[in-house]
């Protein structure tokens, strides 16, 4: 048989040799380090007997494939510790994920914590003992005979699923075998460092109609130490968590009477309020004019723009004057109705229309996460409507938009194109078009970008913006989308330099994605430390004696005449004290005066950031805070 190689050399070997035969025939050490091929860019178990020509790919664990194969067996090696220690419980299933694997369980009692290290120890006698796995076909009729004898009813549902002329595999190892498509490592025991991180409920095949069965979460690694690296992040991630830190720096409330309806308190307002000012600044430097459109709709409006057939199920839909109506998901329908307010024309394009709209989604509880997901939210919206020559650059000129307010805030980002998805509106000629505008105008500013095929919006292709915050973690806030439908549905028109009506293209763009969420991601990515620019309160004024409070309130009150964010601390505590309260509270700056400094008619200066920085005057101090202000500094 003739196997290709990635650099496109033919080799032939002989029918039936392995992937770790042919790596092994390259390299001893690259067959060490094998831990699945792709076939014809397909998964395939390296162990396997290949018999026809081929394309072949050696997979690691620095390659996704290879990461995924160590991880699934990894789930493998848990759903054998489970039976084992537990063999009342039922099977469902147990893919790899980002980081890690999961596997769903029905069992009669919930997994506790203390069954998680049982399981873990078991774990690593599976591991241990270095079974083989062991690939089998059944044919649908009798992998359904061999799952029922072995009480595994989820897996007979998964099967029965199939085509009549399905070939089932399964994967053997030890006592243990399950239903599996693989591929897998060789041998348990290559899987020798692995972490169990937790449980919840997972309704099974993600329907609230069916049953809730247990979900545990795991990690493994092929290095101990990527492992420690690994479990290290996520504990600074527990640190940083918006949840934790939006109640202890009082930011935000969530409250059982409104799930997934966030309140934002006192300081938590400053801080959105600083970023929306800073959002409508960049805008008008950017062209952009702001708009507001009403909150709920009338059910023709959503008809026209495809929500109701495509989106209802997410909807908060009520009744007015015996009419249908809808709580807003999105703000484009409205922003449609705006543009067609009035005659425009060539010269009025593009348009750019921005709006901080407060939209309703209703989203399952169990998928509500503190601001990254709730049932409402504002999003910061912009419609920019232009003529087709037009559109690149327009598309270049919401990219470097997002540049300098990503920037602004340290946050580097990742792009990506998302092309057009089976349930889709419009000709297959348009999209193409507008994709190839879409890749030219990043690659014509140089920006590296990964294709997502399939995952469009319904009515067009986007980009998507994934941030990395200084974990290293993505975030999905910024997205740019063309839309040739909606300005169709709506018989959007422009008079054109020929006298004559034309429609125009449409970009929805998102930059924030959404206040609340990208305020969950700034008090993460700054572990609530924001800069003096964004903090809630920039200085807090300390009094070491009560001689020196009344200065004290001359320092606070002339900070906040120049719109400086000051509080004064007045109790009767130790200086000490105070000063750990601010630092616990985050705050940028300190000013501490006793009765030398009032003397003096100096301030001591202790910075969040670099400590003491000794006594100066108050307008050298008022100076360095404005720079800091002014530049948006980080």
């Amino acid at each position: 048989m003739n196997i290709t190689f990635p650099d496109g050399n033919v080799r032939t070997y002989e029918n039936g040799m392995s992937g770790f035969d042919i790596a092994n025939s390259i390299s001893p050490r690259l067959a060490k380090a094998t831990l699945c091929c792709t076939v014809d860019g397909e998964r395939h178990d390296a162990f396997l007997p290949l018999e026809n020509d081929c394309a072949i790919k050696f997979c690691t664990f620095d390659d996704p494939d290879g990461r995924w194969t160590y991880r699934h067996t990894a789930a493998h090696v848990m759903a054998q510790a489970v039976k084992r220690l537990f063999p009342n419980a039922k099977l469902a299933i147990g893919p790899a994920i980002e980081n890690g694997f999961y596997y769903d369980f029905d069992i009669d009692e919930p997994f506790t914590p203390d069954d998680l290290l049982k399981i873990e120890k078991e774990m690593e006698r599976v591991s241990s003992a270095n079974y083989k796995l062991e690939r089998f076909e059944l044919p649908r009729k009798e992998a359904i005979e061999f799952c029922k004898s072995q009480d595994e009813p989820y897996k007979v549902e998964l099967i029965e699923d199939l085509p009549e002329d399905a070939v089932i595999s399964f994967y053997r190892q030890g006592d243990f075998t399950d239903l599996c498509a693989g591929p897998h490592l060789p041998s348990t025991s290559k899987v020798k460092n692995f972490k169990l991180m937790s449980v919840a409920g997972a309704y099974w095949r993600g329907s609230e109609k069916n049953k809730m069965l247990q979900r545990i979460y795991g990690t493994a690694f092929e290095k101990k130490s990527d492992l420690e690296a690994y479990i290290t992040a996520l504990e600074e991630a527990k640190r940083r968590d918006h949840r934790k830190l939006g109640k202890e720096l009082g930011l935000f409330a969530l409250m059982d009477e409104g799930p997934g309806f966030p309140f934002f308190l006192p300081k938590g307002m400053v801080l959105r309020n600083e970023l929306i000012d800073y959002w409508r600044e960049a805008h008008r430097r950017y062209g952009y004019v702001e708009i507001s459109t009403p909150m709920i709709l009338s059910r023709s409006l959503w008809e026209t723009s495809g929500h109701w057939s495509h989106y209802k199920d997410n909807m908060y839909t009520t009744e007015i004057d015996e009419g249908e109506y809808a709580i807003k998901p999105m703000n484009c329908p409205g922003g449609m109705l705006v543009y067609r307010s009035e005659m425009r024309s060539y010269r009025d394009l593009p348009l750019r229309m921005g709006e901080l709209g407060l939209v309703h989604r209703h989203e399952l509880s169990g998928a509500l996460h503190g601001l990254f997901r709730v049932r409402c939210f504002t999003q910061d919206d912009a419609h920019i409507f232009m003529t087709w020559e037009q559109m690149k650059d327009e598309i270049k000129n919401v990219v470097r938009l997002f540049d300098e307010v990503y920037s602004t805030f340290g946050l580097a980002y990742k792009i990506e194109l998302s092309t057009m998805p089976e349930d889709h509106m419009g000709e297959k000629e348009v999209w193409d078009l507008a994709i190839e505008t879409l890749r030219e105008a990043i690659t014509e500013l140089e920006k590296p970008f990964e294709v997502n095929e399939g995952d469009g919006a319904f009515y067009g292709p986007k980009l998507d913006f994934h941030l990395s915050d200084c974990l290293g973690r993505t975030w999905q806030c910024g997205t740019i989308q063309l839309d040739m439908q909606l300005p169709e549905r709506f018989e959007l028109e422009y008079t054109g330099a020929d006298g004559q009506k034309h429609r125009p293209v449409m970009i929805h763009r998102a930059l924030f994605g959404s206040i609340e969420r990208f305020i969950g991601v700034i008090t993460e990515h700054f572990a609530g430390a924001f800069p003096t620019w964004l903090a809630p309160v920039q200085v807090k004024v300390l009094p070491i004696t009560d001689r020196a409070a009344e200065r004290c309130k001359e320092v606070t009150d002339r900070l906040n005449s120049l719109n400086i964010r000051t509080e004064i601390d007045l109790r009767n505590e130790k200086i000490g004290f105070k000063i750990r309260e601010a630092q616990l509270q985050k705050i940028p700056y300190m000013l501490v005066l006793g009765d030398k400094e009032v003397e003096q008619n100096l301030v001591a200066v202790r910075s969040r950031k670099d400590g003491d920085l000794g006594t100066q005057s108050l307008d050298s101090f008022i100076e360095r805070v404005q720079e800091e202000i002014s530049t948006r500094a980080l």
